[in-house]
């Protein structure tokens, strides 16, 4: 049988994330439009008859701004380099240019076996994808490219085949029934911060974190949950907030479902907003958070 890890990197929004959720089965790792949405590497486990692939969904490649993102993108470099294989997720719906060639001639030049997943051909014009293919090919990338739709579904099944020819013969590396190697509790801070990324605009998404203080199940089967967002400005937490407490109110209940969907069980859920000055460029700070990234 086929067991390995594979690197799952590309730009921010390229839908790395999307595309592992839908290959593992579960949400395993959060969405949104924004960048910045996956913040450390996540791994989401599949197991078929073939073998098992283990996905390591790394944050999306940019420009480095902050401590925060520095280490971000070093936990993404360090991945691709430990890993059996990298699938390389480029994003059909943007133009093709000369950084994502330079970014995969990166990645290719590791050595390991690579797959180009070219996402989102349900929403771009279909001659776009072998004029696409023809450029990468011309540039000298020697990668194989699938196509493929994670909203629509569209050859995963390929995909999937494609991977598996990728790997090395080996015994499973996780046990069969775990789909990733992320707790629950870790799930619960992501989905408080994937509805932040959802609600709110510009900076304020990308300066909180989420500190989950009380995560226990008591008698009655409910599960308690005590969080914290941690914002950088005094500004910050007033947004987040909003007047009278309607912002966070509408925040926690859109959180509080997804995270009673996500256990199966009854939540209740208090959250507060702390700021921590600048917290993203304060190494202290970031450990503190629980921002322990790979290559540390």
């Amino acid at each position: 049988m086929k067991s390995g890890t594979v690197a799952v990197i590309g730009k921010a929004n390229a839908g790395k994330s999307t595309l592992v959720n839908v290959l593992v089965g579960e949400k395993v790792a959060i969405v949104s439009p924004k960048p910045q949405t996956t913040r450390d590497r996540i791994l989401g486990i599949v197991n078929k008859e073939a073998g098992q692939i283990v996905f390591a969904d790394t944050p999306g490649i940019y420009l480095s701004r902050n401590e925060l993102t520095s280490r971000m993108m070093k936990t993404t470099e360090n991945t691709g380099k430990e890993a059996d294989a990298i699938l390389y997720v480029l994003d059909g719906h943007n133009p093709l240019d000369e950084s994502d060639i330079k970014l995969i001639k990166k990645y290719r030049s590791i050595g390991l076996p690579m797959l180009i997943a070219y996402t989102k051909i349900d929403i771009l014009p279909v001659e776009k994808i072998p004029a696409d293919v023809k450029t990468l090919y011309e540039a000298g990338i020697d990668a194989d490219v699938c196509p493929v739709s994670a909203r629509k579904g569209k050859n995963l099944k390929k995909l999937e085949e494609a991977i598996f020819d990728m790997l090395p013969e080996g015994e499973p590396l996780f046990p069969e029934d775990v789909v990733s190697d992320k707790s629950e509790k870790f799930m619960i801070g992501e989905i408080m911060r994937e509805k932040i990324l959802l609600k709110y605009e510009k900076e304020i998404p990308h300066g909180a974190a989420i500190v989950v203080n009380t995560f226990e199940t008591q008698e009655n089967g409910v599960v308690k949950i005590d969080l914290d967002i941690v914002c950088e400005k005094r500004n910050h937490k007033a947004i987040l907030i909003g007047k009278q407490g309607a912002a966070l109110k509408e925040t926690a209940s859109l959180a509080r479902r997804d995270m009673e969907k996500f256990l199966g069980k009854k939540v209740f859920l208090t959250v507060y907003v702390k700021v921590r000055e600048d917290w993203r460029d304060q190494g202290r700070l970031l450990s503190e958070l629980g921002y322990s990234f790979e290559g540390e």
